[in-house]
């Protein structure tokens, strides 16, 4: 219900392995989640093993290295969890990238900053983002980008948000 009263801005929650939980209109219309399997709808997925992340993240090297070091964060309060460890093993199977950047061993937690995104309808946005963790589950996280008012990223935002609310057809 939250995410549904966040009609401005997109929006998602994340679980503790960066699975993709709920989104609301505008968050799915900016990534594409409803798209996506479910079995493979988490970041580190979309940013490594869909081959379009390279067009869609412009800074697609600070994004790859920022999931892996937020990765490698989530496993720490729980190392012998199955399905990080699944996951981890997949990337790792899938992606040189990722193989590379796990050998950092970067931690890093990222609640803030600014996501370039090259948008296929609404073009390139360049999004400032806050993620709050959710006080009911620590293992939750609500990420809400915030296009900065009057800009062309908040127009083409807007654009994004009436053509996602348009009915299909």
């Amino acid at each position: 219900m939250l995410l549904d009263t966040i009609d401005r801005a997109p929006a998602f929650v994340l679980g503790r392995r960066m699975d993709v939980l709920a989104w609301n209109a505008l968050g799915g219309a900016l990534v594409g989640f409803s798209r996506m399997p479910t079995a493979a709808r988490t970041m580190p997925h979309q940013v490594f093993l869909e081959p379009a992340a390279r067009e869609m993240y412009p800074e697609w090297a600070a994004v790859a290295a920022e999931t892996v070091s937020h990765l490698r964060l989530d496993a720490g309060p729980d190392p012998t969890d199955r399905q990080l460890a699944t996951l981890v093993g997949e990337l790792s199977m899938r992606s040189a990238d990722f193989r590379r950047l796990c050998a950092d061993h970067q931690i890093k937690a990222k609640t803030y900053g600014v996501k370039r995104i090259q948008h296929p309808v609404a073009g390139e946005l360049t999004l400032p983002y806050e993620t709050l963790a959710l006080p009911g589950d620590p293992d939750q996280s609500l990420v809400v980008h915030t296009p900065e008012p009057d800009t062309e990223t908040a127009e083409r935002i807007a654009l994004l948000a009436s053509w996602a609310a348009a009915p299909a057809g």
